[in-house]
């Protein structure tokens, strides 16, 4: 069985390749989406894009039912101020990953700081729709070597 892995997306990252490109890339949310299920077919992947906190957080309770394996998450602008997010995530008790596609170091200073990466395995940020990626083969490696089926060596 295919352990199952949610990509959750926050605020305005519905927007994606036309929202401010120089930061966040030209490449839409569905584009990187298909992309990443051709390049990961052992994973099944679910996306959930939302503005609202609460939807998020249903949607990761509702992901918890169903037995959810693990969480990428770009929280958007909740990052920085959602407690109410975190605690979700934190709740989950399954591996999380947080991915931003901008370096967060690098920009405002309020970006600098994540109530989200506490509660998070990892953090990826400043490599765009790569740091998906990077984060969907850590988690792989992570489940493959729970299962014990291996994985990549120094990987996860």
């Amino acid at each position: 069985m295919k352990p199952l892995v949610a990509l959750v997306n926050g605020p305005n990252l519905g927007r994606l390749g036309k929202r401010q490109p120089e930061i966040y890339g030209s490449q839409s949310w569905d584009a990187i989406f298909a992309g990443l299920v051709a390049a990961f077919p052992e994973l099944d992947l679910e996306a959930f894009q939302s503005n609202h906190e609460g939807a998020l957080i249903d949607f990761l309770e509702a992901m918890a039912d169903r037995g959810v394996y693990g969480v990428v998450i770009n929280p958007g602008a909740l990052t920085h101020q959602s407690y109410a997010l975190r605690d979700a995530l934190a709740a989950l008790q399954r591996p999380v990953i947080e991915v931003h596609l901008s370096n967060i170091y690098a920009r405002e200073p309020f970006r600098a700081h994540s109530v989200v990466a506490p509660v998070a395995v990892g953090q990826i940020s400043g490599l765009g729709p790569l740091g998906y990626r990077l984060a969907l083969q850590a988690l792989l490696d992570r489940w493959r070597r729970e299962a014990g089926h291996g994985g990549t060596p120094g990987a996860g």
